[in-house]
């Protein structure tokens, strides 16, 4: 059997996934097609490429969900093959089909087995007829409101809805009573039909405490399946992961086996080829379930290539030319154990809502061994409304699981992030807290911990300040000497011969203002050298990384890169994002939909307007009670962070 020739690669997707796989394509050789929106014309991973196509518009309906625009692509750079990543078409049985009718190939599997397990409802039949376990729920065809009402009655609440051709969260809602079932479910609907061009939804069981298992299968075109080790995903908010680990803490080799089989069972059912996840519920007493098969490769993949030394990239490569997997399942290593965590742009004191802005700093951890990062981005990109918030992927490797985790912490400590909010400070709480350290994993975790993992943000001390005023002026101008630490002329404090020996500074961080009185006279134990604030006390030298870009300073303090900026008090106007009984955008966004009018009597609670923001859809809420003033957006509108949607007027007692 001669091989298909795979000389050129077109990666239909943007952000970290498509600089990985063209990373691996082009130490094989390969040439690399990147697409890109109007928008990411100069997006990293366009950078990174060989050839680039502009697909046009923005939202991903006008650019990365376009098939016709991809084949077409493909075509125009004499592209061979195209890897849809994970989002987007990655799951779309239409797209796989419409590559194989232009002569291309697809590096995904067959359309047939995209059908059977792209659809959770279609996925869940097929593995209930194979006797695999599955939750209680409903998978049918009838998607009105009443059908799943009755479906949640019998299953009995809280219930769980979710996209039946989606993932990553998108479309999923956990309903605790009735009287909101309704409402999520059109939420849901509308996400989904947004996220996947497709609106089904199904609804199980909410089952409480489980860890979420996943088997990593892979097979090729010659008959040949095997399982891959499995992967812990259970660290979760708004049902998206956020950090996954290999192998599973605590599973033992007996039930590795078992669901390993039971996912290979599962991908020869369907006559899957190349790369798969199958998903499972495990619960407390070693019960396993199945949720659903993800018929692409998964974010998380770098874990499993860490613990096996495998490229699964490569494999997708070679198995779509027609090669045969290289070792059999007896053969598969487990070497050690690597724990990845997503690095964000959202705001974990705000919900975790996404957020937008341009990147003014940007600093990866080194590399080295055990040390890897998938990013897509680079110091000035935009991190625009209308894609996933995730930046990249830090991934630490150990011989066992406590050295891993204690690596990836220290990676999480070297990178720096500004301009945008992060989940960076977040990531590293849920590292270091002992229940993490303890291996103490299910769905519930992050909930669970919130009182630690989401502390109320306090008041800074006064220490911090004046570290912060000192860094901010000797990094005004060139250190003039470095060989004495107390020298004066090694200071750049603004001392003046005959003038006032002391500057007071107006600094602004974190909501807060604070004037800070230098002495210029005085000797001081604190002197930036380079981007390391060094900070000598009772014979202890302590170091801060403090970077300077533009008009802030970046200040890393108290296990958080703090952003600071300098306050003129008098030139300063003050600026509003909302005025009395304004309610207001959390971010960038397009409004999908506006439920009142003005002059409309509101509860508080009551849903007003509904925001959509990076795929996931947001109510702007009535925080009391009262009357709808007056309305200052419309369905389909764009609008930018602090932009006053709705004013309430409060109703007078």
């Amino acid at each position: 059997m001669s091989l298909k020739p795979i000389d050129t690669l077109l990666v239909a997707n943007r952000g970290e996934i498509a600089c990985r796989v063209m990373r691996t394509a082009q130490a094989m050789g390969i040439q690399t097609v990147a697409v890109h929106s109007a928008i990411d014309a100069n997006a990293r991973h366009v950078r990174e490429a060989d050839l680039a196509v502009n697909l046009g518009g923005a939202k991903p309906a006008d650019s990365y969900l376009r098939i016709d625009a991809l084949i077409a692509a493909a075509k125009a750079s004499g592209a061979q093959a195209i890897h849809p990543g994970y989002g987007f078409l990655s799951e779309n049985a239409g797209f796989a089909r419409a590559i194989e009718a232009a002569g291309l190939i697809f590096l995904g599997p067959p359309a047939s087995a995209i059908d059977a397990m792209g659809s959770k409802s279609a996925a869940k039949a097929l593995m209930e007829a194979a006797g695999v376990p599955l939750v209680p729920g409903y998978h049918g065809e009838a998607q009105d409101v009443e059908t799943f009402r009755a479906a949640s009655n019998a299953i009995g609440y809280p219930v769980l809805l979710k996209a039946a051709a989606g993932g990553g969260g998108k479309g999923m809602k956990v309903v605790e009573r009735e009287s909101e079932l309704a409402e999520a479910l059109a939420s849901a609907q509308r996400e989904a039909q947004s996220s996947f061009g497709d609106s089904r939804m199904l609804v199980e069981k909410y089952v409480l405490k489980p860890r979420h298992v996943e088997i990593q299968v892979f097979a090729d075109s010659h008959g040949n399946c095997l399982y891959l080790n499995e992967r812990d995903c259970s660290i979760q908010r708004r049902h998206q992961k956020v950090v996954e680990e290999a192998p599973a803490p605590g599973l033992l080799a007996e039930l590795r086996c078992a669901m390993g089989e039971a996912a290979v069972k599962a991908a020869q059912a369907i006559g899957y080829v190349g790369a798969g996840t199958v998903e499972f519920l495990l619960d407390e007493r070693g019960d396993f379930f199945f949720m659903e098969m993800n018929t692409r490769l998964q974010v998380e993949h770098p874990v499993t290539e860490l613990i096996t030394g495998l490229d699964l990239v490569a494999w997708q490569i070679r198995v779509a030319r027609g090669e045969v997997l290289p070792i059999s399942q007896d053969q598969v290593p487990l070497i050690g154990h690597a724990i990845e965590v997503r690095l964000y742009a959202e705001d974990p004191d705000n919900d975790f809502l996404p957020a937008t802005g341009t990147l003014a700093l940007y600093r990866e951890a080194a590399a080295g061994p055990g040390r890897r990062v998938d990013s897509g981005v680079s110091e000035g990109d935009e991190v625009s409304p209308f894609y996933d918030p995730m930046l990249g992927k830090l991934i630490a490797w150990g011989e066992n699981r406590e050295e891993a985790r204690l690596r990836l912490l220290a990676m999480l400590k070297e990178t720096c992030v500004g301009g945008v909010r992060t989940n960076l400070a977040f990531l590293t709480r849920v590292l270091a807290h002992p229940a993490f350290a303890n291996a103490e994993l299910d769905t519930g975790f992050i909930p669970r911990h919130e009182a630690q993992l989401l502390p109320p943000v306090s008041e800074l001390p006064a220490e911090f300040w004046q570290l912060a005023a000192e860094a901010f002026v000797q990094s005004e101008a060139p250190q003039q000497r470095h060989d004495d630490f107390h020298s004066p002329w090694s200071r750049n404090n603004g001392l003046r011969l005959g003038l006032p020996a002391e500057t007071d500074l107006h600094l602004s961080c974190q909501g807060e203002r604070q004037v800070v009185r230098l002495r210029h006279a005085s000797a001081s134990t604190v002197q930036l050298q380079g981007e390391v604030l060094q900070v000598e006390r009772d014979g202890l030298r302590q170091q801060h990384l403090a970077i300077r870009r533009g008009d802030t300073l970046y200040l890393h303090y108290a296990g958080e890169l703090r952003s600071i900026q300098r306050v003129d008090p008098i030139a300063e106007v003050e600026a509003s994002h909302q005025h009395h009984g304004g309610l207001t955008a959390p971010m960038n966004g397009s409004i999908v939909r506006v439920l009142v009018e003005a002059g409309q009597p509101v509860e508080a609670g009551t849903a007003l307007v509904v925001l959509e923001a990076m795929k996931m859809e947001h109510s702007i809420r009535a925080a009391h009670a009262g009357t709808v003033k007056a309305l200052y957006c419309n369905e389909g509108e764009m609008v930018s962070e602090g932009a006053v949607l709705v004013e309430l007027e409060e109703i007078s007692a």
